[in-house]
């Protein structure tokens, strides 16, 4: 399976819009002469290894990604770093961003904890006439980005693991930690529903990545990026 790339959304002479998508009432874009860049989005269920995937994409200099840290109200995790992992904020501070019209898109699931909301922000990370992106996120926040920046600009890279392996990491990553075997049982049921395969046709992703080899998994995504650029 070929992915087909297409770079960014231009006028009729070629040139492309920088900065906010084209009809953003906060900051006009603006007309430049080069290429803008893309937002490479990995997505899939829990425990797919989208992490460790995004670790070494985004670590490899051959392909120069920018990373961009989002936001969330859950805690932080065994191993996690504010600022790196995510920004980790309170929801009061949540909402004032909302107020501040900065949230590009977010979504909230009630866990056996309460609530957690997971958001990006239109905080100066993303620029898309420096370069390329990678995130990690849902179908949910994929579309959400697709819908702000156009399908143009983004990449969906959908991760797949089979459920009994993916069980198995799950239950393997929380006993790294204090194990929250309830609200691990609730994402991997969540799941399902969230990425099923009604609405990975109805978003137009077709790909998938086999992540049952990481390496392989990687290398397969890395031609994939390689591809987008070459077809400029």
């Amino acid at each position: 399976m070929i992915t087909k790339c297409r770079h960014g959304s231009g006028d009729e002479n070629g040139k492309f819009l920088t900065g906010r998508p084209a009809g953003s009432a906060q900051i006009p874009g603006r007309l430049v002469d080069y290429k803008m860049g893309k937002i490479f989005y990995i997505m899939g269920k829990s425990a797919s290894g989208k992490d460790s995937i995004y670790k070494e994409l985004i670590g490899d200099p051959s392909l120069g990604l920018r990373g961009v840290v989002m936001y969330s109200t859950r805690p932080m995790r065994a191993g996690e770093t504010d600022g790196k992992d995510y920004f980790f904020i309170s929801p009061e501070r949540l909402a004032e961003l909302d107020a501040e019209g900065r949230i590009i898109e977010k979504r909230t699931y009630d866990t056996v904890f309460g609530p957690w909301t997971y958001a990006t922000v239109d905080d100066g990370q993303i620029d898309l006439s420096l370069g390329d992106y990678l995130m990690v996120g849902v179908l949910e926040s994929y579309l959400r980005m697709r819908d702000y920046y156009g399908a143009d600009a983004l990449v969906p890279l959908y991760v797949e693991v089979e459920d009994g392996e993916r069980l198995m990491r799950a239950i393997r990553r929380e006993m790294n930690g204090v194990p929250k075997y309830a609200e691990m049982c609730r994402r991997f049921l969540t799941d399902s529903e969230d990425f099923s395969d009604e609405k990975l046709a109805a978003a137009g992703i077709v790909r998938r990545y086999d992540n049952l080899e990481l390496k392989a998994c990687i290398s397969e995504i890395r031609e994939t990026i390689f591809r987008c650029r070459a077809e400029g």
